[in-house]
Order: C-alpha cells, then structure tokens, then sequence
C-alpha cells in the first residue's frame, strides 16, 4: 500500500509537499515542545504531505511576492510563461526546481515562526485545544487566499486561450 502510494507522488509533490513536511516534522520536532513525528507510516505520510503543503502555500503567498517586491527575484510574465512552456519543455522542470527552493525558504521561515509561536503560547499560557482554534483560523485564512491566486491562474490560462483560439480564427 505504501509502495503503490509512493509510485503515485510526482516529482512535483515529493519536492515540494512531503519532502519539505517531513524536514519540518523532523526539525520542529527538536525545535519547539511540539511532538510533530508520527508512528504510523501511514498517517506519517499524509501529515508531513499536509504540513508541506501549507508551507508550500505559504512560500507562493507570503515568500515570493516580498521577493518580487524587494526585487530579489524578478518573473517573466505569466502570458509569456505558459506560451513558453509549450515549445521549451525544459521551462516546466526548471520551475518545478525553482517551486522547490521557494518552499524551502519558506521551510525555514515556518520553522522560526513556529518556534516563535510555541514560546507565545507557552508565556501566554494558551492551550493546546485554543491553539488548535488559532490555527485553524489561520489555515482557513491561508487556503482562502491559496484558492484565489489559484483560480486567477485558471482564468489567466482560460483567457490566455481564448486569445490564441480568437488570433488562430482570425488568421484563417
């Protein structure tokens, strides 16, 4: 069972999901008073999957827009991306790598966060139970702007179609 599911991750969600959940499972486990390691392979492996994902997410809403915008790191625009990928096949493995060194820093940015937060809560004497309530907050939060930025590139790559369908007809 556990073979079958391995065979079934991509590149894509080993580096930027599970590998990414399971440094911060192994990490924040020795970092903060949090037990963050898992017995059970099985629910191991959905764990670190889900912890990588909100990372993941938190890289592409929080890392990379204060890179772009402290000029750190500069896109081409999306438009010419996708057209892009289409001819250089090489673009997609190049931006899966570059996905992958995004939710590393934003890895290591959880990582401090989360120490940061385990000292708050434990000076603040909040609960385990009421930090559950937090963060669940904050995961809703989280996954609300996630599905935004993502139904944008969904419509940016619907658009980006219709216009090329759009120029194709009237080439005819």
């Amino acid at each position: 069972m556990i073979k079958d599911l391995l065979e079934r991750l991509s590149s894509y969600n080993l580096f930027n999901y599970l590998l990414p959940g399971v440094l911060f499972a192994a990490i924040g486990d020795k970092l903060t008073t949090y037990t963050l390691l898992h017995d059970d392979i099985v629910v191991a492996l959905f764990v670190y999957y889900f912890y990588g994902l909100v990372i993941s997410r938190l890289g592409s809403l929080i890392v990379e827009p204060l890179l772009k915008r402290s000029r750190f790191v500069r896109f081409a625009p999306y438009k010419d991306f996708v057209a892009t990928s289409r001819v250089d096949t090489k673009i997609e493995i190049l931006s899966e790598a570059n996905n992958m060194y995004r939710t590393l820093c934003a890895l290591f940015v959880c990582l401090i966060g989360l120490r940061g937060i385990d000292d708050l809560f434990q000076y603040l004497s909040i609960t385990p139970k009421n930090a559950l309530v937090f963060g669940s907050i904050a995961l809703f939060v989280l996954f609300a702007f996630a599905y935004r930025k993502q139904t944008a590139y969904i419509s940016q790559r619907i658009s980006k179609h219709l216009e090329e369908s759009t120029n194709d007809n009237t080439k005819s």
